[in-house]
């Protein structure tokens, strides 16, 4: 049965996330500060890491970075922090997801079950992925091209990863969309369109002599062969 840390500190919420989370049918623990959550780390096992960002003691991004230092397991922000920077800064620092405070229960266990899924899909032998100059580490999640580290956002990174796992396969926008978003397109390619856009953009700033994704006229988006 998967083990769920949960640190935040207001205890009433905590044991509101314990309880729904426990029901979900998930094993919990909770910490309410940041000090001890990466001696918890050493002296046990978790699937995942649910974490708040304004804790005694230690704050919820310098847990994040420790985490990530020495551990490969799926961490979902909670925070009452609404602010774009913040999300941003937390996604690009090592999370996996971002909750705003208040939540829907419903919402939170799905996010948590498809966080997991996600995670045990992308567990694979060959944690290398290769295209041209392009070097994917699935498990650290990041991106080498040219020698030169590219930094992604979550979903720019799954969709490269994406392409890079099926390299001959074409993927229309609602394909992409469906995939990545893990919600039904509704026919507004504009989210997909701006996001292969950032990533071409990103990897042409690591190495300008090379293309890598290109655009199937009427179809969708593949690697270059």
């Amino acid at each position: 049965m998967k083990k769920i840390l949960i640190v935040e500190d207001n205890k009433d919420l905590n044991i509101l996330l314990s309880n729904i989370i426990k029901e979900a049918g998930y094993l919990t623990k909770s910490l309410y500060d940041g000090l001890d959550v990466i001696k918890e780390f050493k002296e046990n096992k978790y699937d995942m890491v649910i974490l708040d960002i304004m804790l005694p003691y230690k704050s919820g991004d310098m847990i994040l970075k420790e985490i990530r230092k020495d551990y490969d397991v799926p961490v979902i922000i909670i925070s009452a922090k609404d602010l774009t920077g913040t999300k941003v800064y937390m996604l690009k620092n090592g999370a996996d997801d971002y909750i705003t405070k208040p939540f829907d229960i419903d919402e939170v266990i799905a996010r948590i079950e498809t966080n997991l899924r996600r995670y045990k899909n992308s567990k694979t032998v060959n944690e290398m992925l290769y295209y041209k100059d392009i070097k994917l580490d699935t498990k650290l999640k990041r991106v080498i091209v040219d020698k030169n580290e590219v930094n992604l956002t979550v979903k720019e990174y799954h969709i490269l990863e994406l392409l890079m796992k099926n390299q001959e396969r074409v993927y229309s926008k609602a394909n992409l969309y469906e995939i990545i978003w893990e919600s039904e397109f509704l026919g507004d390619d504009k989210t997909i369109k701006t996001h292969i856009s950032r990533l071409r953009n990103k990897l042409k700033e690591a190495n300008k002599d090379e293309e890598y994704i290109e655009t199937v006229w009427g179809i969708g988006y593949r690697l270059i062969k």
